[in-house]
């Protein structure tokens, strides 16, 4: 009986890891992080890291559990948090991409505080750009099968869910962290190309995430009953 439980804690935090892992994508982030704290010493850039993982758990554990509430009381679907969050990241990544500003230019600017620099983990390392609305999508339909179970299937699944997340966290957490070991790795020209092609990336993910919140509500007008 133990074994059985311990299995399905398993399976289900393989499951909650590896649907998520691939749309919140923290390495392939790692170089846009990178970029976005250049001027950062070390010690402030593991410090946005840390704050970045924590905030991207924080939005997870909230989505799982309570995000299918919260849309209800407001009012908002499903598909307009795709559409209206596809459209935030990809202005962001369409951002990264046009940047033109180089190294020296940028160590010329003015170095940011320590609080510019902090508020910077959550608007917009952690959101949109880590945690977006593909990645609270996903967490808000896993939550939705946690109300449909029986009681044990209940805890057995919210446990696997905050495991999966703290392994989300914690992958966030390593990627960012030595992001400027993976710069100081493919050089000055090799971070540039990764970096926009990560950009060009996130468009494309923008852009999906968009149009799957049309194909929803395309759907919906299909299937809605008239009047």
């Amino acid at each position: 009986m133990l074994v059985t439980r311990m299995n399905a804690i398993v399976k289900n935090v393989l499951l909650v890891f590896a649907a998520l892992l691939p749309i919140v994508n923290p390495l392939g982030l790692a170089p846009i992080f990178a970029e976005m704290t250049m001027d950062y010493d070390q010690a402030t850039r593991r410090t946005v890291a840390l704050r970045v993982a924590v905030n991207g758990m924080v939005l997870l554990v909230a989505s799982i559990f309570i995000g299918g509430y919260i849309l209800e009381f407001f009012g908002v679907s499903l598909a307009a948090v795709q559409i209206g969050g596809g459209l935030v990241v990809t202005v962001a990544g369409w951002r990264i991409l046009n940047r033109k500003g180089d190294l020296p230019d940028r160590k010329a600017e003015s170095q940011p505080s320590n609080e510019e620099i902090l508020s910077q983990a959550f608007y917009p390392l952690t959101m949109p750009l880590t945690v977006g609305p593909g990645s609270i999508a996903v967490a808000v339909t896993l939550g939705s099968n946690l109300h449909e179970e029986t009681h044990f299937k209940l805890i057995v699944g919210a446990l696997s869910a905050l495991i999966g997340i703290v392994l989300i966290g914690l992958s966030i957490y390593l990627c960012y962290a030595y992001a400027d070991r993976l710069e100081r790795l493919l050089g000055a020209n090799g971070t540039s190309i990764v970096i926009r092609l990560s950009a060009f990336i996130l468009v494309c993910i923008g852009i999906q995430i968009m149009f799957n919140g049309l194909e929803d509500f395309y759907h919906y007008l299909l299937t809605a009953p008239k009047t």
